[in-house]
């Protein structure tokens, strides 16, 4: 897969907050990626089984709420980055550090999480993972 279609790898954007997410998305879409919204992370979890996001972005409370990022299915290379509005009420535990890029304050970072999402890309595109795999069972047989 060239470079140009790794740009625009799904971006998944998890969060309860319309205006935000919503403003998000355009920032993410002038910038040359495509991103998918969900409003809660049972519905990102969905969006991201049927179509592999490259990156990510889902709300700091639903992460900690719910527990089931790391079950997220990304695409190769792929990265989580959580995102709060305000100041962190609590470190993040161990097991949402081990699978989380960064912890950003929105909308203060947008360009670092624009930046972040390119650093994702630019990476999947170096190391050669630019593709989705898919199941066996989708393949011929021989």
């Amino acid at each position: 897969m060239a470079a140009d279609e790794i740009e625009m790898s799904t971006i998944l954007l998890v969060g309860s907050d319309f205006p935000l997410i919503e403003g998000l998305a355009q920032t993410l879409g002038t910038a040359g990626h495509r991103p998918v919204i969900a409003h809660s992370l049972t519905e990102g979890l969905q969006l991201a089984s049927a179509e592999r996001p490259l990156v990510a972005v889902v709300e700091r409370a639903l992460a900690l709420a719910g527990g089931d990022v790391q079950r997220l299915s990304l695409a190769p290379g792929g990265a989580v980055l959580l995102y709060r509005t305000g100041p962190a009420p609590m470190p993040l535990p161990a097991s949402l550090l081990r699978v989380v890029l960064a912890d950003l304050t929105l909308p203060l970072e947008r360009h670092r999480l624009v930046a972040l999402v390119q650093s994702v890309r630019d990476r999947a595109v170096a190391a050669g993972r630019g593709h989705v795999d898919t199941p066996a069972e989708d393949h011929p047989r021989l």
